[in-house]
C-alpha cells in the first residue's frame, strides 16, 4: 500500500511539472506575439521603406460588400468597376472569354483573341474551345485510347500463352523462295523503325504521367518528354515518306481477291487445325494494309503534318490545331492497336515470319503451309521464286558474287 501510494504521488508530481513547463512555454510564446510599445523598446526604430510602383495590395475591408447590388453591376465598364471594387477587372475578362477582338502577341490570324469563343466538340460541353479540347482529350482520348492499347496487349498475351508460336507441321526442305526483295525490306524496316519511334514517344507524351512519372520523377520525366516531343516532330515526316513508299511497293499484292472472303469467314484457320490457303498476303494482312496503312495512315500522316505546320496554304489557328490533334491522337491509337497484332505475328506469333523480313527468304514448306496459293503460283511458273539477281545460299542468304 505504501509503495503504491508513493508511486501515485510521483506520477502526479511528474504530471504537474509537465503541465507547468507547458504553461510557461505557452505564456512565453504568447508574450512574443504582443505588440511592443516603441517607448519601451530601447532599440532605435527603422523607418519603413516607401512603397514604390508595381502592383499594390487591396484591403478587403475597403471593398464595398454590396457593390453587386447596383442594378448596372453586370454592365459596368472596367473603369466603373474600379471605383467600387478596386482590382476587380471582371469586365475585361468577360469580354476576353466572350471572344471580343482585342490585341495580343499571338502570331496567328486570331491574334486579336486571347481566349477562344464557345464551341462544342464531340464529347465536350458547350464551353470555350480550349476547355472543350481539354475535355475531349482527358475524358475520351486518354482513358479510352489507353484502355484500347491495354486490351490489345492483354489479348495478345493471352493468345500467346494459350496457343503459343505457330510452328511448321512439315519438315523444311532447304529450298528457299524469295519472299521480299532488298528494296521491299528496306522500305518496310525504315517505316517500322519510324513507327516504333513515333509510337513510343506518343505513348510517353500521352500516358507517361500515369505510369512513368511516378517512377522516374518530374525532372527526368520533363526532360524525357521534351526530347521525345522533338523526336516525334522530326521522325513524323520520315514516317510519311516511308509510308507512301510501302504503299506503292505492296499495293499490287494487297488487292482483294475472291479467296479472301473464305479466309475471313474462317479467320484464316487461326482457331482451327489448318490454315486457309491464301496468296502472297492473306486477307488479314490485306485488311491491315487498307485499314491501317492506307486509311489510318493517311489520317495520321495528314493530321501530323498539319500539327508540324508543314501543310501549305492553311491557317494554323488554335481551333484548327485542336481539331487536328483530336483527329491525330484518335487515329494514332487505332493504328497502334491494329499494328500490335502485326508486330506480334511477325515476331513471336509465327515461326519464320521475322526471318522472312530479315533475310528475304522462306523455306518451301513455310510458303506451302502459310500461303499455299502463292506457293502454287510459284510452282506453276506464274511468279518467279527468285526476283533478285543473287541466288540464296543454303542458309537462305543471297549468294555473294
Amino acid at each position: 500500500m505504501h509503495t503504491q501510494a508513493t508511486s501515485r504521488g510521483r506520477s502526479g508530481l511528474r504530471a504537474w511539472a509537465l503541465a507547468a513547463v507547458l504553461g510557461l512555454a505557452a505564456g512565453w510564446a504568447s508574450a512574443q506575439t504582443l505588440k511592443v510599445d516603441p517607448a519601451d523598446d530601447p532599440a532605435p526604430q527603422q523607418a519603413a521603406p516607401a512603397q514604390g510602383g508595381g502592383i499594390k495590395g487591396q484591403n478587403i475591408f475597403e471593398v464595398r460588400p454590396d457593390a453587386d447590388k447596383d442594378p448596372n453591376y453586370a454592365n459596368q465598364t472596367n473603369a466603373e468597376r474600379r471605383q467600387v471594387q478596386p482590382g476587380n477587372n471582371a469586365p475585361v475578362w468577360r469580354e476576353v472569354s466572350g471572344g471580343v477582338t482585342g490585341s495580343t502577341m499571338l502570331p496567328y490570324p486570331e491574334f486579336g483573341n486571347l481566349i477562344q469563343g464557345f464551341v462544342k466538340y464531340p464529347g465536350s460541353n458547350l464551353t470555350t474551345a480550349g476547355e472543350a479540347w481539354r475535355q475531349v482529350r482527358n475524358n475520351w482520348i486518354i482513358p479510352y485510347g489507353g484502355s484500347l492499347l491495354l486490351i490489345a496487349l492483354v489479348a495478345l498475351a493471352l493468345f500467346y500463352f494459350t496457343k503459343g508460336t505457330i510452328e511448321l507441321h512439315g519438315a523444311e526442305t532447304g529450298r528457299k523462295i524469295e519472299r521480299f526483295t532488298y528494296f521491299e525490306r528496306a522500305a518496310h524496316w525504315v517505316n517500322a523503325i519510324a513507327f516504333v519511334a513515333l509510337g513510343i514517344s506518343g505513348v510517353v507524351m500521352a500516358f507517361g504521367k500515369f505510369f512513368l512519372l511516378p517512377i522516374i520523377g518530374s525532372t527526368l520525366f520533363g526532360w524525357l518528354t521534351y526530347a521525345l516531343k522533338n523526336v516525334h516532330n522530326f521522325v513524323g515526316p520520315l514516317f510519311v515518306v516511308s509510308l507512301i513508299v510501302v504503299f506503292l511497293v505492296f499495293v499490287r499484292d494487297n488487292l482483294p481477291s475472291k479467296e479472301d472472303l473464305q479466309w475471313l469467314l474462317k479467320a484464316g484457320g487461326l482457331f482451327g487445325g489448318a490454315e486457309v490457303p491464301s496468296h502472297r498476303f492473306n486477307a488479314g494482312e490485306k485488311v491491315l494494309f487498307w485499314g491501317g496503312v492506307f486509311l489510318l495512315g493517311l489520317i495520321v500522316a495528314g493530321s501530323g503534318l498539319f500539327l508540324d505546320k508543314l501543310v501549305p496554304s492553311v491557317e494554323f489557328t488554335r481551333a484548327n490545331m485542336q481539331v487536328a490533334h483530336m483527329i491525330h491522337a484518335s487515329a494514332a491509337v487505332l493504328m497502334m492497336a491494329m499494328f500490335l497484332g502485326h508486330i506480334y505475328m511477325g515476331t513471336l506469333g509465327m515461326r519464320g515470319a521475322y526471318s522472312a523480313m530479315k533475310t528475304g527468304y522462306v523455306d518451301e514448306t513455310w510458303a506451302k503451309e502459310h500461303h499455299e496459293l502463292w506457293y502454287d503460283d510459284i510452282k506453276a511458273g506464274k511468279i518467279p521464286a527468285q526476283r533478285s539477281a543473287a541466288k540464296p545460299d543454303a542458309a537462305g542468304q543471297p549468294a555473294k558474287a
